[in-house]
């Protein structure tokens, strides 16, 4: 159903482009007025024309507005059961550890960060300073 509304959607939008840029523009905007005749009278005079295509402008923003409601209210339906939070899982903390916190999962492609910790062994035949009694 959200497929169809997006298409729905996209094709309301590209109709309401088109319809836009078909009115004339009746505004002084950068000196270029519209100026022009119109007179008599025929159905689609100038003003006739300009009128249905307003018409259909506001008919075709107020149907984008409702299916841009619809698809908002449909999309928040279906996601409203599951979270982002729901994709973390944690691993369980081994026994042998007690109250240690657990580590985090291993991002592939990443070294291990153990190996790049300094040892608290000391390397080789290092002497190894006393502690200090204050």
């Amino acid at each position: 159903m959200e497929n169809v509304l997006l298409i729905i959607l996209l094709l309301l939008a590209l109709t309401l482009i088109g319809v836009v840029l078909l009115q004339r523009s009746e505004g002084g905007g950068l000196g270029m007025g519209g100026g022009g005749g119109g007179g008599g009278g025929g159905v689609m005079s100038s003003r006739g024309a300009a009128t249905a295509l307003s018409k259909l402008t506001w008919v075709l923003g107020i149907t984008f507005l409702g299916a841009s409601l619809a698809l908002t209210i449909i999309s928040a339906q279906n996601t409203a059961d599951s979270s982002v939070t729901d994709l973390i899982s944690t691993p369980a903390p081994d026994a042998a550890d007690g109250d240690a916190a657990p580590a985090a999962p291993a991002v592939p492609g990443t070294p291990d960060v153990s190996d790049m910790m300094p040892s608290s062994e000391p390397a080789g035949n290092a002497p190894v300073a006393p502690p200090r009694a204050d």
